[in-house]
This record gives structure tokens, C-alpha cells and sequence, in this order.
């Protein structure tokens, strides 16, 4: 099946569309799996009937737990979707002149984890982007208009381009220099402007605790660059902080921005972009223009979400942060339906669907400056300008309003990007993704263990606050937007579940085997070939999906290797902070992922070497399972040399073995390495002494 926009000619066309061609053979293989799979439960069923225990009860709730993780994930392979933009007819059927308004939203909130340097290179590549200057910027005609990534490249060198390059690493310099002092020197503030920004910041100013700022840094057809050309309005703005209303994180900030925003200049279409992830394709508002200049489509369509891409991967990806699966594969298979998720960056929203489903407006207060029809026609820096932005910006403002519940993003999820893409779909509202084969932006990867798996705690827990909650996607969402779509949010918001199979097959098959005790069917047993069947079938399709989406054999053996260690680590915490919160045992609350890193890192990352280094709980659940996983695994081996059964504990072997290829790099961090990012002692010691509690534990029982 193939559509295009309506009411354009073939010369014309601005978008297609059509469902991916594995769909058919996607939904044959979902059928037989679940077959298999009623297959597995009905044998647990009649063996927990004539010989109930604990190892058996445990394998069926893991097995039943995988099982519902997997269904969820088949809604995104029914009808995945593949989109073509064709931007080279944009102005055929669109004058530049009527390109909307853009405003862009760039959010950071620590700068020692999050470079400034990092966040002006964000800035100025879409400050460059091909759109109307007096609406936001024109410069050459290059591709890479990322400063930092443009002067690494094999650019044009000539004497203004090395001008350029003088000027951004003397700013460089600078930036970096008043970050370690924690000020702004004198000697570096060079009018009387600069010095009354700067004199707004009071020494008892905390990055909890401080009032609104915002400033208009450039004024468009105000400001002009060297060349004569109007610059784009360039405005900055800290959000007040006040320690009663931490809970809000990045959508509060977003909030706050869309509320200035709406005051200062309420364009019609807002571009929402982590700090770390600058431009790299200066055409990317005329492909979100392909379809926002599709009347058939506009009036529901709320957002366009871009893949999230990263630069700076080693070749084995050993952290699996390319994330195929969850910024290709199911968005593609959402799309199918009512559209991707909201990613959190990368996405152009029409301001409009933050007022309310397409038919309906939702007025939020008496300021009539707020509403998404409202013309912005005022001065940015006129005192009456500068005063409603500063207080439609206060913590205070969404007091007795239903920001952040029915307008603008929303606050019930720490994953406020999962919710709000969520909440807006249940709403109405319909999105597409926008997949060019020239990544839209890039961004910056984590190069420790621990900093992804931090990430992937903080995403696991977010969801389940949804999920456990009246907008549940299981119930609510499936009356609002389908079964299948339902479903596939359903998959983020049970995500850290996962932790409880994983951590039963990571030591409980391996206890038993040390144990002598068989909990899988034998080996000549025709039931181990249904287990067989849904290791070998899982694991190929994820594979299958991997090489599909763009990746490598490598990099899956990667992902599905983190997998594991997430399972066991980030899932796990993410579950325990969830319930601690709820207990009002204390939380530990958002943490930004750290973009910085010294060189000794950086060079083992591109080695592909694990890095450690830091004594972290998370560590100690991982090191445990593999020590144990190794025990066990030469036990049973050693076992069967010796003339023992092998037909009784051969799937055990098996499990223990596989582990024990996928602990790999954790052995040589904690035997082998004698680098910084090796394992700490201090974890290896705890682990064993945690991995012989468990077997003493076991043994006992």
C-alpha cells in the first residue's frame, strides 16, 4: 500500500508512505510464537499440578513475565511504516515567505554534566538552518553547521573561515575558563549590556533555589551579523527554582519556555532539543514542512518526531546506545497507527496541540497572551513584554491550572516526554516519524557503564507511574486509541518488570545446577525443544529487526549482552525506587546523564572496553550473576567429564554457559584490567561474598 498528499501532481509530491514489507511474514511468525508460548504455560500448568515448588512457581511468573514483554512488543510489527519526504518540491507548492514561525526550545540543567560549550554548539546549528532569515537563519551552504563539528572536519580553509575558527576557540577557551571558576570574570564582560545580565545573578543564587531570568540576547531584524544579515531572536531563560516544586524537572522547564514563548513571539511551530544534540541537516524544517503543508493531514497532526542518532559510538556499540529497537523500530511500527511516541528531542510540535485536542481549545487563564492564537506583535525586550514573560515563568504560575495535567507537557511520569507523546495521543492528536537517511540531529552517548545504566533506570522507572495509575495504557489507553497502540505503550510502561525474569534466569537455574536439582525438561525430552524453539525464535527476530533497522551483527550481540545487565541492574533499581518512592522511604529523583569525560575514558570506550571504575551499587548484582553463572557453568561441566547425567541438567549447563560468553567482558575487568576503569575491588569482594550468600542461601532450602 503507497499514499502521497492529496492534491498534488507526481511532480509535486511532498510525502509518501507505505507499510514495510515484512509485515505479513512479522505477523505469521507472532502467531506460531504465541502458540509456543500457550504451549510452555500449559506445561508449567500441569507440572506445577503434580509436583508444586518454589523453583517451578518462580520460572512460571519469569516465563509469564516474558511472555506479556513480548506480546507487547508485536504491535510494532503488524504494520510498520516507511515514509519518504520529497523537500526539493517544498517550494513548488510553498513560498518562503509563508514558512511559519519556529521557536526552539534547548534544554540543560547542569553544567557540569552538560558542557555550555556543548549547548552553544546546539544553539548556533539551528540557528543556522536553511529557513527564512527575518523567521530564523540563512548562512552558506554547508551541511555541518555545527561549529565544533564543522572545524573538525576537512573544511575550506581559507582566511575567513579561519578567522572563524580563531574566534570560536578563543570562546571556547573562555567558556571553559568561567566554569571552572564557577563566575564571570570582569575582564571577559565588554559593555554595559553584558554587565547587567550578569549583575542579575546574586551570590545566593543555587541551582535549587533562584529567581526567573530571561534575557534577549538577539533581537531578529534588530541584530544583524557582520555581513548585514537580520539575525535570528536569540533569548535566553533560567526558569525560577524553588525546592517545593523540584518535582517538575524537564517539564516544568519546557513549560515555562512555552509559556515565554507564547508571550515573546508564539510561533506556531516549537522544535523541543536536548543541549547535547545539535543540527546535523540544515534542511530539516522543510521536510517537517512536507507534511505541515498537507492540508489532509495537518488539522490532527500534533508532532514529527525524528530518530534520535548519536555520534561518537564505537564500532561494537558496547553500551547499546544506538537503541534501534526503541528510535527506529517501534516508532516505525507506531506510525503504523496513530504515530510514534514523543522522544524527548528531535520532534517539531504544531503549538497548537498543547491547547487541547484538534477540535477543541482549552484556555488555560485570564492572560490572553497565552493562547496559540494569540499574534505576538510586541517588542521582545519591552518592559511589558519582559514583565508577563517573568511571571507566567514562576514555579508559582500553574498553581490551580491544569498545566502539566491537561495542557502543555505533563507532569505525572518522570519520563515526562513518554507521558505527554502518550496523553497527547489519547487526546486525538496524530503524529509520523521522519526518518531521513541523513540523521536530522546527533547527539552525545554515554561512555561509562554506569552513566547508561543510570539513563536506562531513570527511563524504566518514569513509565511505571503511568502504569500504575487510571491512565494506565492497558485500560485507559486502549478505549482511547486502540488495542494495538495500546499495547505498544504498554511496553515502555512495564519495562522495568523485566527485572524479574531476567534475575531469576541470571541465578536461579544456575543454584539449582550447583544444587544437582533439574528445573528444566531433560534433554531427550520432547518439551525441550518447544524451549528451544522460543530461545532461538526471540533472539533471531531481535536480530532479524536489528540488521533490518540499519545495525550489525556486533552491535545486537551488544544490545542483547546489556540487555541482560540492565535486567539485573537498571531495571532492578528502577523497580526498588519506584516502590521506595511510594513508601516514602525517600527517591533518588531525576539525574542528568554525565556528557562529560576525560581522555583515558575516551580511549578505552573506543576500544571496547567496559568501564567501571566507579564503586557503584548497580555493579554488584551484575559482577554476582557472573561469578555465580562461571561456578555454575564449571561445576555441571566438570560434572558431566566425570561421568554424571548430562541429559537432566543440560539446559542448565546451557543457560549457565550462555551467561557466562555474555559476562566475558565483566571477568576481564575484574581479573585482567589493571587500568582505572577496571572493576573496583571493593564490588568484586562484596560480589563474591553476595554470590556465596545466595548458593548457602540455596542450599539450605
Amino acid at each position: 500500500m503507497e499514499r502521497s498528499n492529496a492534491g498534488l501532481t507526481s511532480r509535486n509530491v511532498l510525502h509518501t508512505s507505505k507499510y514495510h514489507p515484512h509485515a505479513f511474514y512479522n505477523r505469521v511468525f507472532a502467531v506460531t510464537y504465541t502458540l509456543a508460548i500457550f504451549a510452555l504455560l500449559y506445561h508449567h500448568a500441569v507440572a506445577l499440578l503434580h509436583s508444586p515448588n518454589a523453583p517451578s512457581i518462580c520460572l512460571l511468573i519469569a516465563d509469564f513475565i516474558l511472555a506479556f514483554m513480548w506480546s507487547t512488543t508485536q504491535s510494532y510489527r503488524m504494520r510498520p511504516m516507511i515514509r519518504q519526504v520529497f523537500p526539493e518540491n517544498l517550494e513548488k507548492s510553498l513560498s518562503r515567505r509563508d514558512f511559519p514561525p519556529m521557536d526552539i526550545f534547548i534544554c540543560t540543567a547542569d553544567p557540569y554534566k552538560e558542557p555550555p560549550i556543548n549547548v552553544v554548539n546546539t544553539a548556533l546549528s539551528v540557528m543556522a538552518y536553511d529557513y527564512p532569515t527575518e523567521k530564523m537563519s540563512v548562512k552558506k551552504n554547508i551541511m555541518e553547521r555545527c561549529p565544533d563539528v564543522y572545524l573538525s572536519s576537512n573544511y575550506l580553509q581559507c582566511s575567513e573561515t579561519e578567522e572563524i575558527k580563531v574566534m570560536y576557540e578563543i570562546m571556547k577557551t573562555r567558556v571553559e575558563y568561567q566554569l571552572k571558576r564557577g563566575k564571570v570574570s570582569d575582564e571577559y564582560i565588554f559593555s554595559e549590556q553584558e554587565r547587567k545580565i550578569f549583575d542579575k545573578w546574586s551570590n545566593d543564587f543555587t541551582p535549587t533555589n533562584h529567581p526567573t531570568l530571561i534575557q534577549v540576547l538577539l533581537e531578529s531584524c534588530k541584530d544583524k551579523d557582520v555581513s548585514g544579515t537580520c539575525m535570528p531572536n536569540l533569548i535566553y531563560v533560567s526558569r525560577e527554582k524553588n525546592s517545593l516544586f523540584s518535582h517538575q524537572y524537564k517539564a516544568g522547564a519546557l513549560n515555562a519556555l512555552l509559556r515565554v514563548s507564547a508571550i515573546m513571539t508564539n510561533a506556531p511551530l516549537v522544535l523541543t532539543l536536548d543541549c547535547d544534540m545539535y543540527s546535523n541537516d540544515p534542511t530539516t524544517p522543510h521536510r517537517v514542512l512536507c507534511y505541515l503543508s498537507d492540508a489532509s493531514i495537518k488539522p490532527e497532526l500534533g508532532y514529527i518526531q525524528f530518530p534520535q542518532r548519536f555520534h561518537g559510538l564505537n564500532k561494537a556499540d558496547i553500551y547499546g546506545s544506538e537503541f534501534l529497537r526503541l528510535n527506529v523500530c517501534n516508532p516505525m511500527g507506531m506510525d503504523g497507527f496513530a504515530g510514534p511516541n514523543y522522544g524527548g528531542s528531535g520532534c517539531f510540535f504544531q503549538r497548537r496541540a498543547f491547547f487541547g485536542g484538534p477540535s477543541t481549545i482549552l484556555f488555560t487563564t485570564e492572560i490572553e497572551e497565552l493562547s496559540p492564537n494569540h499574534i505576538a506583535d510586541k517588542p521582545l525586550a519591552s518592559e511589558a513584554i519582559l514583565q508577563l514573560a517573568h511571571h507566567v515563568a514562576d514555579c508559582s504560575y500553574e498553581n490551580n491550572t491544569t498545566w502539566g495535567t491537561e495542557i502543555g507537557l505533563r507532569y505525572k511520569s518522570l519520563s515526562e516526554d513518554y507521558y505527554t507523546g502518550y496523553r497527547l495521543q489519547c487526546d486525538g492528536w496524530k503524529s509520523v516519524l521522519c526518518h531521513p537517511d541523513r540523521p536530522a540531529f546527533l547527539g552525545d552517548i554515554p561512555i561509562t557503564l554506569i552513566d547508561s545504566l543510570n539513563q536506562n533506570k531513570r527511563w524504566s522507572v518514569g513509565p511505571l507511574d503511568v502504569a500504575i495509575s487510571k491512565y494506565c495504557p492497558l485500560t485507559f489507553g486502549v478505549s482511547k486509541i486502540g488495542f494495538l497502540m495500546a499495547y505498544g505503550y504498554a511496553y515502555f510502561a512495564f519495562l522495568s518488570s523485566l527485572s524479574i525474569p531476567i534475575t531469576i534466569y541470571a541465578f536461579l537455574p544456575q543454584l539449582a545446577l550447583l544444587a544437582r536439582v533439574s528445573v528444566f525438561p531433560k534433554a531427550t525430552d520432547l518439551w525441550v525443544c518447544l524451549y528451544i524453539f522460543l530461545f532461538l525464535g526471540a533472539y533471531a527476530q531481535d536480530c532479524f529487526d536489528c540488521i533490518t533497522y540499519g545495525g550489525t551483527l556486533r552491535r545486537w550481540w551488544s544490545e542483547q549482552r546489556v540487555w541482560l545487565a540492565r535486567g539485573v541492574s537498571s531495571y532492578v533499581f528502577g523497580l526498588a525506587e519506584y516502590i521506595s518512592k511510594h513508601l516514602n522511604i525517600g527517591m533518588q529523583g531525576f539525574n542528568v546523564t554525565s556528557k562529560v569525560f576525560d581522555e583515558e575514558q575516551k580511549k578505552r570506550y573506543d576500544q571496547g572496553k567496559f568501564e567501571f571504575g566507579v564503586p557503584s551499587p548497580m555493579f554488584v548484582p551484575i559482577a554476582s550473576a557472573s561469578i555465580i553463572n562461571l561456578v555454575a557453568f564449571l561445576d555441571g561441566s566438570i560434572h558431566v567429564l566425570n561421568g554424571g547425567s548430562v541429559d537432566e541438567l543440560f539446559v542448565q549447563i546451557f543457560v549457565a554457559g550462555f551467561a557466562v560468553l555474555n559476562s566475558l567482558p565483566v571477568y576481564e575487568a575484574m581479573v585482567l584490567r589493571r587500568d582505572k576503569g577496571r572493576m573496583p575491588t571493593k564490588i568484586t569482594v562484596i560480589s563474591t561474598f553476595v554470590a556465596a550468600a545466595l548458593y548457602a542461601a540455596s542450599v539450605c532450602i
